[in-house]
């Protein structure tokens, strides 16, 4: 087992899921706020690996995306950056990102590079199914690298069940059809959408991304799966105390969990 399933194994609940982009919001931030974040109780990190066009994501994560290029953050940095990682934290570690970054590098070379880095997985939400199975689902197993695929109050339960067997970390639950950061009612939009994934009783755990900024949110979507995601509300809050990542980071993590 790789650290996301060794997670799943050891913990069933309240799974607490941090996105922060690479390079923000200084170039080298990234290694303070991962030993930050694991300091304050957060179960899981998702890396975002900085693109130009980040077209799911809202004005926020666009934003941190534009500044960590502007700061010098690319692939190369982010390796070297990442190099000696598994000295300091021991959760698992996500990258996260668009397929361009990944392959304009060279995806073996990527892929050897994250795996030496002790990274456990990834998520990169415009690689297709199908040729994520034609031409890398057996690279990424040999490496104990997990691929994790999206999901949609619009994906239907067969390709659901078709994305769960191909899966071996977790689904990512994506609980409305907005951008990133957008404002939503849990309890009265997404019940039934939550409450039938939970009901198919799929091989994966489940996180549920985007909307989740604070601890009624979390709650909400931890009713029905094994936790969530939060990225632009965490930034947000980083962005305010740039002088002091680990309080920032503890005081926002105990908003949410405490």
């Amino acid at each position: 087992m790789n650290r996301i399933q060794q997670l799943f194994k050891n913990k069933k609940e309240k799974i607490v899921s941090i996105f922060i982009t690479a390079g923000f919001p200084h170039l080298d931030s990234l290694p303070e706020i991962l030993v930050a974040l694991e300091s304050a109780g957060v179960d899981i990190v998702e890396i975002g690996m900085p693109f130009s066009d980040p077209t799911a994501d809202g004005p926020t994560i666009q934003y941190t995306n534009n500044v960590a290029i502007e700061n010098g953050m690319n692939m190369h940095v982010l390796f070297e950056q990442l190099k000696d990682i598994r000295k300091k934290v021991s959760m698992p570690l996500i990258l996260m990102g668009y397929l361009n970054p990944p392959i304009q590098y060279g995806f073996n070379k990527f892929l050897d590079q994250a795996a030496e880095c002790g990274i456990d997985g990834f998520i990169l939400p415009d690689l297709p199914m199908q040729e994520y199975k034609d031409f890398y689902q057996s690279k990424m197993k040999e490496k104990n690298l997990s691929n994790i695929f999206l999901v949609t109050p619009e994906t239907s339960e067969q390709r659901l069940r078709e994305i769960d067997n191909l899966s071996d970390g977790f689904i990512y639950v994506v609980s409305t059809n907005a951008i990133t950061g957008s404002e939503v009612d849990f309890e009265a939009a997404q019940k039934n959408y939550f409450s039938k994934i939970k009901d198919m009783q799929l091989n994966n755990p489940a996180l549920v991304g985007f909307g989740i900024k604070d601890k009624a949110t979390f709650n909400a979507a931890s009713k029905y799966l094994e936790g969530a995601i939060i990225g632009s509300a965490y930034i947000k809050h980083i962005e305010k105390n740039t002088d002091n990542i680990k309080e920032a980071t503890k005081e926002f993590i105990d908003s949410i969990i405490a």
